[in-house]
């Protein structure tokens, strides 16, 4: 489809009230982002870590926009349980569950922008998807993470909340995720601004 039907299935979806919806996911492990910071002339800072623990947190995250409405940020974590033989990135079900969650919140239909990763084009995924009357999908192009919001709430996370942390546990860690992730939700001009950075813009029907 061209970027006039593109533009034209868009209108057609905002006239029902739909939210724009960007997905990204991201990882996170114990050691954590370096970042510029202030120290004494001379005294370089050093940030000991501990390096045994491998484990990681996933986040998926939601940033929704919506001409005259608050835009929103809903994410959802999997951690790393450790195990070897077990599943650390998200499933198709973990996808389904959390785009019904956002479709709850939001109260609205919902478009759906996200990457190629290989589970989002999941048979099954793209079958429960055909059946949900509220959710229309389309695929951002290959190797465009400019074109994503979402990469925007990650950078945010990494210069801020997560820069520079000695995390004692996998516990510590989820905690300064789920900190940072929450100040976020409650300040929208953050989110506007991820947009913002995309060049890409929202008009009302």
């Amino acid at each position: 489809m061209g970027q006039g039907g593109v533009a034209l299935r868009g209108r057609l979806a905002a006239a029902r009230g739909a939210w724009l919806v960007f997905e990204d996911e991201a990882g996170f492990s114990m050691t954590p982002p370096q970042a510029k910071t202030w120290s004494q002339r001379g005294r370089t800072p050093v940030v000991r870590v501990r390096g045994r623990s491998r484990r990681r947190i996933s986040i998926a995250a939601l940033t929704c926009y919506k001409p005259g409405h608050r835009s929103r940020l809903i994410y959802r974590p999997r951690r790393d349980d450790g195990n070897r033989d077990g599943r650390k990135s998200f499933s198709w079900r973990d996808y389904r569950d959390l785009l019904t969650a956002a479709h709850q919140q939001l109260g609205g239909p919902i478009v759906l922008v996200w990457d190629n990763l290989h589970v989002h084009k999941a048979a099954e995924l793209r079958e429960w998807a055909a059946s949900q009357d509220w959710l229309t999908i389309y695929y951002l192009p290959p190797y465009a993470p400019d074109l994503n919001p979402v990469e925007g709430i990650w950078s945010l996370l990494r210069r801020g909340w997560l820069s520079n942390v000695a995390f004692s546990t996998p516990e510590h860690l989820v905690q300064r995720i789920r900190r940072g992730l929450r100040h976020i939700q409650y300040r929208s001009h953050l989110i506007d601004g991820c947009l913002t950075v995309t060049r890409l813009t929202i008009r009302p029907a």
